[in-house]
Order: C-alpha cells, then sequence, then structure tokens
C-alpha cells in the first residue's frame, strides 16, 4: 500500500512514504536546481578534447563553493567526487580521473547540488568534438525519451506512464532501456521514495500527485539493456560495450501537469546545440 505525507510531516529519511511538498517547497528546490543547471550550461564550453573529468570534477566543486552550494556526491556513502561523469559505454556513476576526453566521446556529467536542505539533481549528455551519427542519434533518442516521460506526468496517472512513454519511444528507436537504475523522489533527501522506473505500463505504479517531486532519468542504450558494476562499486557499464546515453531533469507534479525545475537558463539542455 502506498502511502503520501505532507513533507514536513515526515521524518528526514527515506521510510517509503511519498512526500507531499508545498509551492513554498517548490521555490526552494528550485533555487538549488537552478544552480545545478546554471552549472551544467557552463560545463558545455569546457568539454573538449584533452580535457580530464577530474578538471570537471574540481569546476563542479568550485562553482559549487562560489554560489553557497554543497556537492550532494562529495562523500556520499564514501564516494570522494563532487559529480558522476560516464563516458561512452558507462552507464551511469562514473567517477572522474585523470584520464583525457577523447574527439568522438559523449559523457554525461550529473550534478547534485544542495542549497539550504534542498537537493537539485540533473544531469546532460556532452559531445566531445565531433561525435559519430550514431551517438548523436543516440543522445537526440534519450533526450526525446526524458521528454515523453516529463509529459506523461500528471496527478491522477500512475508512475508506469512515465516508464511506457520512455519504454515505447526507446525500442520503436532500436534502443534499449537500463534497467538496473530508476529516477527517484528529491527534495530534502537526495534519494527519496518513490522509484521512478524507465520502462512499464501505464496502469503500474504509484499514483502521481500533486505536490511530488522526483527525477527521471532514462538510461538508454544503443545495445542491449544489460549493465554490470565494476569492482569500483560504482561505475556501471554496459555488458555488450555498446554505447549509453541519459538526461536527468527534476520535476515537480502540478495541479494540471508538473514543472520541470533543472531547466537550462541558456537553453543548452537538449542535443545538438552549439555550446
Amino acid at each position: 500500500m502506498v502511502t503520501y505525507i505532507e513533507a514536513a510531516s515526515a521524518p528526514l529519511k527515506n521510510t517509503g512514504v511519498i512526500r507531499l511538498y508545498t509551492p513554498e517547497d517548490f521555490a526552494g528546490i528550485k533555487r538549488a536546481c537552478q544552480i545545478t543547471a546554471r552549472c551544467l550550461d557552463e560545463l558545455a564550453s569546457r568539454v573538449q578534447p584533452g580535457v580530464t573529468t577530474d578538471e570537471i570534477d574540481r569546476f563542479v566543486f568550485e562553482f559549487g563553493m562560489d554560489h553557497g552550494a554543497l556537492p550532494a556526491t562529495l562523500n556520499y556513502r564514501g564516494y570522494t567526487k563532487s559529480s558522476c561523469t560516464s563516458i561512452n559505454h558507462v552507464v551511469c556513476h562514473g567517477i572522474p580521473n585523470e584520464k583525457p576526453l577523447r574527439e568522438g566521446d559523449i559523457v554525461n556529467i550529473d550534478v547534485t547540488y544542495i542549497i539550504d536542505g534542498w537537493h537539485g539533481d540533473s544531469s546532460r549528455m556532452y559531445p566531445v568534438g565531433e561525435i559519430k551519427r550514431a551517438a548523436q542519434r543516440l543522445l537526440e533518442v534519450t533526450h526525446e525519451c526524458l521528454m515523453r516521460g516529463i509529459a506523461a506526468v500528471k496527478p491522477g496517472a500512475r508512475t508506469g506512464a512515465i516508464g511506457e512513454a520512455i519504454q515505447t519511444f526507446a525500442e520503436a528507436e532500436r534502443c534499449s532501456v537500463v534497467r538496473d537504475f530508476c529516477g527517484h523522489g528529491v527534495g530534502r533527501l537526495f534519494h527519496d521514495a518513490p522509484n521512478i522506473l524507465h520502462y512499464g505500463r501505464a496502469n503500474e505504479g504509484p499514483e502521481m500527485r500533486e505536490g511530488m517531486i522526483f527525477t527521471i532519468e532514462p538510461m538508454i542504450n544503443l545495445g542491449r539493456p544489460h549493465v554490470k558494476v565494476l569492482a569500483d562499486g560504482w561505475t556501471a557499464v554496459t555488458r555488450d560495450r555498446s554505447l549509453s546515453a541519459q538526461y536527468e531533469h527534476a520535476v515537480g507534479v502540478t495541479a494540471d501537469g508538473c514543472e520541470i525545475f533543472t531547466l537550462s537558463p541558456g537553453g543548452l539542455d537538449r542535443p545538438g546545440l552549439p555550446a
């Protein structure tokens, strides 16, 4: 049985209940989300061949410090970086390091900042120089999956409608949906109920209600959906080494649909746009 509770009445831990936030709460998380979106905008011109993901990570940390924002991943369950940088066949949770990016790579950069206790969670794909058409198509398909998932968000619908919209489009484009990871409730907690699956049927999952806040973050593969986690305990890769892409927004359910909190101020959160 799904339980909904006013966010102010819920303990500050994930107990499986679904929090319903107020318009004032929406304003609070939007501030954190917009700092995240601004950071991701700034990265657009910095993702170049020869740049290391450690350099990108340092920028994410410094940008946060300059704006009074703490990177949520820093020291989260032993993770030591301020962002996740997932390149080519890395599905998610790639750890920044000193290896330089190469022409033709695609990289997902996932940033979450905490401001006044609110978590602003978003990620985008970045092409490194000129990329192959197959990679560009994957970016376009993945972003369209995200936007179709968001379009399914409205009170009274079930979260399965999000997954069905994503899965139907991805598979029609001969791509696959990763099932090992999902979106999640977000707000005062980094990861909260409910889980948002990126596959499924419209009549499945909890009912969406006004005041819910969660991420939608489909991971789409050019090959098969299967993944494995490497020995570092974080980095997830495609088992068949096929390319993977992900876009992520944080959204809040409104009376007649949803509000996207992590939209790019510069309109840079869609594939194919110049830096």
